[in-house]
């Protein structure tokens, strides 16, 4: 009994000062401050952060693999440059939000076993073929529009490591974007056979694009608790709705038609209103079903396989280096 009795103490106290730890965090987080790895914070809070940074990390990498499609069938010495550093920044961008990721106690090894496995999922974008050289002007100017849209908020997270790492992706999103709506405008105002090719890709990659930002607000499983927590500024239907006002004039510059017959200037709104979005399709890809899902998972395992014997000399480097350095100081 006075074991019991002396139990329910201590857990009282744990549940006291686990309250106050809770409520500190909720009045940090409302007012702007920063989240940083040391700090308290909900384990669900903690677990959402992990997941939502891994499917971003495990995205970029994925993402690598549509565009280097191109790099060796790219038309001049300037578009394969582009290219190349683009995808050069792509893997950049993974191992950023994989080491943001790692601050919260999860290793990088045990999230690239979750993608390989299926077990962590990334985005259904990356799932759909690049068939023309098009495609990738499409994806600069749609799939990465789409993702500057809506990893901008994401530079005022109230998470600092993963803020910070977005400030930087950011800045090379929009460099991506600029390529890929230039690479369009140069096929539009080619031949006609160039401007179809522009337009073709565009039809195929515009609703897609769109979901990217997740399914409606009412279907959202996590999006109202992020918002709570500061991780997420803006729901994924206002983001998506900010794409669509953003990229219609941009369309119009370009020559091009966005492939949706419903889209139209809303006057009370201020606002485009846009067709309904095929989210059977969207959950079919995020199932594994899309055109390429297998390609892209084989072709991930495959190159992280290949790549055992860098990371296994890298890290008999660094053992080396280690011991050595320690031996000086002895």
């Amino acid at each position: 009994m006075a074991t019991a009795a002396a139990h329910q103490t201590d857990t009282a106290g744990e549940d006291t000062a686990t309250g106050g730890y809770e409520r500190a965090f909720d009045a940090a987080v409302a007012a702007e401050e920063r989240v940083e790895p040391r700090d308290w914070m909900p384990d669900a809070y903690r677990a959402t952060l992990v997941r939502q940074m891994a499917q971003h990390a495990h995205s970029e990498i994925i993402g690598m693999q549509p565009e280097a499609n191109w790099i060796t069938r790219a038309p001049s010495l300037r578009r394969k440059a582009i290219l190349m550093a683009k995808v050069q920044d792509e893997a950049g961008h993974g191992l950023y939000l994989y080491s943001a990721a790692e601050t919260l106690g999860t290793s990088r090894d045990e999230l690239l076993d979750k993608l390989h496995s299926g077990r962590q999922k990334y985005s259904s974008i990356f799932n759909y073929p690049t068939l023309t050289w098009a495609d990738v002007g499409a994806i600069g100017w749609l799939v990465d529009g789409a993702a500057i849209t809506n990893q901008v908020p994401l530079c005022r997270c109230s998470y600092g490591p993963y803020a910070r790492a977005m400030v930087r992706i950011c800045k090379e999103e929009s460099f991506h974007q600029r390529q890929g709506y230039e690479l369009l405008l140069a096929l539009s105002r080619g031949t006609p056979e160039q401007h179809a090719m522009a337009q073709d890709a565009v039809d195929r990659w515009w609703w897609p694009s769109l979901m990217m930002f997740g399914p409606p607000d009412d279907e959202s499983a996590h999006s109202a608790q992020s918002m709570t927590w500061k991780i997420k500024r803006h729901s994924n239907d206002e983001l998506r709705q900010r794409f669509v006002d953003i990229c219609v004039p941009q369309a119009a510059s370009l020559g091009l038609t966005l492939p949706d017959p419903e889209l139209r200037w809303n006057e009370e709104r201020q606002r485009h209103d846009f067709g309904p979005i095929d989210w059977a399709e969207f959950r079919a890809v995020l199932k594994g079903n899309g055109p390429c899902n297998e390609q892209r998972l084989s072709q991930r395992r495959r190159a992280h396989e290949d790549g055992a014997w860098v990371r296994e000399a890298a890290a008999a480097y660094a053992a080396k280096r280690t011991g050595r350095a320690e031996g000086e100081r002895a």
